[in-house]
Order: structure tokens, then sequence, then C-alpha cells
């Protein structure tokens, strides 16, 4: 059996630290690379562009806001501001006649320069002090974003994002844009699963354990909380640049409120802190269901022949999605990965039980 672990016996340390050590696992990884690598002559442009691709860049938005969560544990309610500099940094790179790929790194740099600064202030405190430290930047960057002419050229004002190339390839169209930000998720993804297996990612979990018990065995607990405050504001920066660039294509203050950090929060919480798969899994939930339970209530209303008024409509997918949410942290804190790995435990010993003593 594929997804057994029968027979696997490592006499290596470097075959106990594979990312997937199970052959089912392996196989898994690339028929999902497969199907996202084909996903243009598999789906309708519909599809591709209002689905997959914004779920790929809020994946990996997610992934740079779970490395500080559930990594470091460290609460971010400003994640919005974070991209929101990054996507406002590269673009008037871009427009100043910067690559884009360069670009993109500048807006990530950007994002990681401020995100440090507010994150050093903010690591004196901890719990809801820290939550309300971030929310501050937030609305700091928001003011600054909007009435700084120069950033947003006024405000409520809208900047066209002009034409770039990426590694020589006109960035324009579905298939260029789609992807762009694939092959930027994918980088971000490899990093963030091989972080755990560094002396980094041990250091990270340990303060994320217990901040003060990591200072007695030899952490630099601050060193590490800033540190991770800087990677993951650079992960930001670079997803806000991928998704001004590749998804937007004209960027506004009105775009970056506190609504999207909220939303961020939610995807991090409901797929798993900590987990890889969980952002995947929670920027999956958090896009798509108040689509599917919209479309749902209009077939079900459609059906029995209920007529449901347009105000109600739009709100009763929300209520449904709100209380979906709270389920999920109800009867499964661990997140949507963690239901993932039981069902997964389940096949590695069926059809066998473990034995009840």
């Amino acid at each position: 059996m594929l997804y057994r672990r029968a027979g696997l016996r490592h006499t290596r340390y470097e075959d106990e630290r594979q990312l997937w050590p199970l052959p089912f696992d392996r196989g898994l990884v690339v028929l999902v690379l497969v199907l996202l690598v084909a996903a243009p002559l598999l789906v309708n442009r519909l599809y591709l562009v209002s689905y997959l691709l914004p779920w790929i860049i809020w994946s990996t938005a997610a992934l740079g806001l779970n490395l500080l969560m559930g990594g470091a544990g460290q609460i971010h309610l400003g994640y919005g501001a974070v991209m929101a500099m990054g996507a406002y940094g590269s673009v008037h790179l871009v427009r100043a006649g910067v690559p884009f790929e360069f670009a993109m790194i500048g807006g990530g740099l950007i994002s990681a320069c401020v995100g440090i600064i507010f994150g050093g202030a903010a690591l004196r405190v901890k719990g809801l002090y820290l939550a309300m430290a971030t929310l501050a930047m937030q609305y700091v960057v928001d003011f600054v974003i909007a009435h700084v002419p120069m950033i947003s050229g006024g405000t409520q004002a809208t900047i066209q994002v002009p034409a770039v190339r990426f590694l020589g390839i006109p960035v324009a169209g579905d298939l260029p844009t789609y992807y762009v930000a694939l092959i930027i998720c994918s980088i971000v993804t490899v990093f963030i699963l091989n972080v755990g297996r560094t002396s980094l990612g041990r250091a990270l979990a340990a303060v994320r354990e217990k901040d003060y018990a990591a200072e007695i065995i030899g952490v630099n607990t601050f060193k590490f909380k800033l540190l991770a405050f800087w990677i993951s504001s650079f992960i930001g920066g670079v997803a806000g640049s991928v998704f001004a660039v590749c998804y937007l294509r004209a960027i506004s203050p009105d775009q970056f409120h506190i609504e999207l950090s909220i939303q961020l929060v939610a995807m991090v919480i409901v797929g798993g802190l900590g987990s890889v798969l969980g952002s995947f899994f929670g920027a999956a939930l958090i896009l798509f269901a108040p689509i599917v339970l919209n479309n749902l209530i209009g077939g079900i209303a459609g059906g029995l022949g209920l007529s449901i008024s347009t105000d109600l409509r739009s709100h009763v997918p929300l209520v449904l999605y709100g209380a979906l949410i709270i389920g999920f942290l109800l009867w499964e804190p661990l997140g949507l990965a963690k239901i993932y790995n039981n069902l997964r435990n389940y096949f590695l010993v069926w059809p066998f039980r473990h034995a009840r003593r």
C-alpha cells in the first residue's frame, strides 16, 4: 500500500528529515502540482481568473502570516497594511522603470522595514496588547497611504499598474499572470516548509511555546521575534505586489482596509496555526464559502419557489459563513489541517485499528 508506513526503515538522518517520507505523500504533491500547472487547460477562464488566481495569492499571504502567528506565536492584526506597502512600493518602482522582479523584492523590503519598526515597538508587549499595537499599524498605514499624494495620488485615488515583464515575458492576460502567481507561491511554500527544519524554525518554536523558557535555554527571544516579523512582512509585501500586478491591475487605498487583515487572520486560524497545508485550506474556505453558500441559498429558494429579498439573500450567506467558522473553532480548534491529518492518520493504519487496553 502506498499510504502505509510499513516497510519504511530509515538508516540515515537525511531520510528521516524528508519533507514527505511516505510515497503516498510524494505522489499527492506531484499530482497537485501537475493539476495546478495544467489548470489553464482544464478549467474555464472564469474559474481560473476569479477563483484559482486569488486563491493562490491569498494562500501566499496566509503562509507569511502563518509563519508569524503559528511559527512564532505572535498575533498580527495589520497584515493588510503590510500587503498595501508591498503593493504601492512595487507599483511605484515599476512606474519608475525598475524591472518587476526587482520591484517585487523592493516592495517586500519596504514592507519588511516598516513592519520591523512596528514589530520592534510591539515586542515589548504580548497578547491583546500586541494585537492592539499591530491594529494601530493598520490604521496608521491606511491614513498615510490615503493622505500622502506622493504615495496614493490623493484620497481614494486609483493608480494604474503599467505593463510589466517577468523574466522577459509580458505579464498580461490570463496565463502569464496565473503562472507568475503560481511561481511565487511555490517559492514561498518551499521556503516555509524548510524553515521548520532549520535552527530558525526550532528557535521560533521555542519562542512560540514559552518565550521566557526559551530565553533561559539561550534563545534570544527579541532577535527571533523581530526576525519573524521581518520575514513575515517581506512575504506579505511580495504577496501584495503580486496581488496588485497580477490580479488588481489598479490599486487604491480602499483595497487594503482592516477587513482584509481580519480575513487573513481568519484564514490562518481556520486553516490551522503552524500548518503550511492549513494556509491553503483556510484561504479556500474564507474565499469560496460565501460564494458557495450564496449559490446554495439561491438554488434552494428557486427550487422551493420562495421569494427572498436581495438584502436578505446578501446577508444570510454571511451569517452562515460566520457560523461555519465558529463551528470549526468549537469542534476542531486546530483547523482544517487537523481534520485532514486525522483522515490521513486513519488511512495509515486502515483496515487495522489500534488495540484498546
